[in-house]
């Protein structure tokens, strides 16, 4: 994949280098991923020569990583894929640039590693306390603040499941921040520094827990955040762990009660807020075949434990791992969780 990137660029910076260029028209590719969006049209200056799978040009004054993501694919938040093609931070007036017009690494393959995701697991915050489960204001502040400087790429839980089913290219340092439960210290402390960086979450809610007292969200709380960047997802109804069955239940009676904790609980979110849920997070991160088949029937796209590691393109979607952020956790300790996902040796 690296050798032909490579060609590509020098086979550009030759092309370019002609005093004469022509202006060529060509048919917009295909791409595999929808963000990817190449518009037919045609070469405008010297500057530039448009390919079917590429565009090359030379960087004028003002150019961005993503005002050519904007001009070329037809989103600026695109920058990355110009970035990571061609191995640069900062676009320099005179530099010569190819942009892929479809995704050229939708598996995250690269030379001899491939590319796994880490899926960040909270679940309440204080503003001053921490235990186990509870992250400090201060602490959460400064992880968010840790991805935006490391060049950590926080996408919303539909491109990782694009990615792993083949269909997305996503950043090299791309991660997912999740929460778990429903707690209102969600909505007062970690939604407005969410906001604050412009990441994406995603809420898992077990539904008889919404509304239910001083420390729950309610579902006007929820329904605010549904409408600002955090995808509300399913939890189960009561948080029952689902790979157990109780010894005073028999086997149909196990089923029965696992259908209506997967399948009330997606009902209710629906309802409340008008959409569709298409995730569960296993309540303690358990599960077991008969779990994974029921979801599975149920409409569901996957469902995440609480494993902690990466998820490589062939993670199975019903298990992806996520590792918790506990709130003893130091900046050293959050960056250990998250090496957990970088890229993985090829054998």
């Amino acid at each position: 994949m690296k050798g032909s990137s490579t060609g590509i660029v020098l086979a550009a910076l030759l092309l370019l280098q002609g005093c004469a260029i022509r202006d060529i028209r060509t048919a917009p590719p295909q791409p595999v991923q929808p963000k990817v969006r190449a518009h037919a049209r045609k070469a405008e200056t010297s500057y530039e020569r448009i390919f079917p799978e590429f565009a090359a040009v030379v960087a004028r004054g003002g150019d961005t990583s993503a005002s050519l993501a904007a001009r070329y694919l037809g989103d600026p938040g695109m920058d990355w894929f110009v970035e990571e093609f061609n191995g640069m931070r900062k676009i320099t007036p005179g530099a010569a640039v190819v942009i892929p017009l479809a995704p050229y690494d939708p598996l995250g393959i690269a030379g001899d590693t491939y590319q796994t995701v880490p899926v960040l697991c909270y679940h309440k915050f204080s503003k001053t306390t921490s235990d186990k489960m509870t992250v400090t204001e201060d602490s959460f502040e400064a992880q968010m603040r840790f991805l935006k400087v490391n060049g950590y790429r926080v996408i919303p839980l539909d491109r990782l499941f694009d990615f792993l089913d083949g269909k997305a290219q996503i950043p090299r340092k791309s991660v997912v921040v999740t929460i778990d439960d429903g707690w209102r210290s969600t909505y007062e402390i970690a939604y407005p520094i969410l906001r604050k960086y412009g990441f994406p979450a995603t809420l898992f809610v077990y539904t008889d827990f919404v509304g239910g007292g001083a420390n729950a969200l309610t579902w006007e709380m929820i329904a605010e955040l549904s409408r600002n960047g955090v995808d509300i997802q399913g939890h189960s109804k009561t948080h029952r762990n689902l790979s157990r069955r109780s010894s005073r239940e028999s086997f149909s009676e196990y089923f029965e009660s696992l259908k209506k904790e997967i399948v009330d609980s997606s009902r209710i979110i629906q309802k409340h807020l008008k959409k569709e849920v298409r995730y569960l997070a296993y309540p303690f991160g358990d599960t077991n075949h008969v779990v994974v088949s029921i979801v599975a029937k149920a409409g569901y796209r996957g469902a995440l434990t609480v494993e902690r590691g990466g998820n490589p393109f062939f993670a199975p979607v019903f298990r992806v791992d996520r590792s918790i952020v506990y709130g003893s956790y130091d900046l050293q300790d959050f960056e250990n969780n998250l090496a957990v996902a970088n890229g993985k040796a090829l054998h």
